[in-house]
């Protein structure tokens, strides 16, 4: 009789447990991995809509729709082969003190980047981009910001831990360089007249060619190092329901990952993808979307 408990697990739905079932392991600094994915199940910064704490759960399950894939249409290569990928499950952090999380992520971020090894992050709500960057400028000094969403998050107002207020305080901690840095897909209101970032407002972004978009990007990021961070709100409430604070009139899932795969050249150092909110989802298809996403990210990380 065949030993079916040492059979390959390749099954779409059995033990969905780690991204794009890529190994997962306790502490990556002791691997040889090139890119390590880490979740952050924190949405305590969230104004809206809670539920962002069990995002990285929903991306890893959605992400087994992706793992059968050799290669990634339309990318000319199978990503195994260009990197080592591992999981290193969710961050551990004291469930309800914000001060401990943002010391646990930013030392947790320090440790695996002084390892030489690249971070993909999993959202979580927006603020945990904020003790990514801290960690990700101690290596590569001041970054330009390529950020997706439908806010800009440059809001002074709001409590010391704010999923809005990231943006604001980045730059004055001198961690990204707003003038090459750009925001895409905004669609809520701020203050034109006093704004550093450079903006494609959502309008224009669904008029403008992905082609278009992708090579002003590069243009303004030129070779800098770069953090790339993509707020699943950027997209239309109709490709991601299921995010804590929506905003209709935004871009296709389509759009997103073709300006994405237009980015391939730029000196990408740090990524996630934050917001996916299950609570709020429809047969998980903004789960999905950042499973999808988040596979994108890695590509291009692996194109350079």
């Amino acid at each position: 009789m065949e030993n079916v408990f040492s059979r390959k697990d390749d099954s779409l739905y059995s033990n969905p447990y780690s991204f794009l079932r890529l190994p997962m392991v306790n502490d990556p600094t002791e691997t040889e991995a090139d890119i390590v994915i880490l979740g952050m199940p924190y949405d305590m910064a969230t104004t809206g809509r809670s539920g962002a704490r069990l995002g990285p759960d929903a991306v890893r399950r959605a992400s087994v729709n992706l793992a059968w894939e050799g290669f990634r249409y339309p990318w000319p290569f199978d990503l195994r082969d260009r990197c080592n990928i591992v999981d290193a499950g969710d961050l551990v952090f004291t469930c309800g003190d914000s001060e401990n999380f943002v010391a646990m992520a930013t030392d947790a971020a320090s440790q695996i980047l002084a390892s030489d090894k690249a971070l993909l992050t999993l959202g979580g709500d927006h603020f945990v981009t904020l003790p990514l960057l801290r960690a990700h400028y101690a290596k590569y000094g001041q970054m330009a910001l390529i950020h997706f969403d439908a806010h800009t998050d440059t809001y002074s107002q709001g409590s010391r831990y704010d999923h809005g207020t990231m943006f604001y305080h980045a730059p004055r901690e001198g961690l990204i360089d707003p003038s090459s840095s750009i925001q895409i897909g905004i669609r809520t209101d701020y203050d034109k007249d006093n704004h550093a970032f450079n903006v494609i407002c959502a309008e224009a972004a669904i008029d403008m060619s992905a082609e278009d978009i992708a090579n002003h990007v590069k243009a303004l990021v030129g070779n800098q190092p770069v953090y790339l961070t993509f707020d699943i709100d950027c997209l239309d409430p109709a490709f991601a329901p299921g995010t804590g604070t929506p905003v209709i009139g935004g871009m296709t899932s389509d759009k997103a990952l073709r300006i994405l795969r237009g980015l391939r050249g730029i000196n990408l150092v740090g990524m996630d993808v934050v917001e996916v909110s299950p609570p709020f989802d429809h047969s998980e298809i903004t789960a999905l979307a950042g499973a999808t996403i988040a596979t994108e990210l890695l590509h291009l990380w692996a194109s350079k």
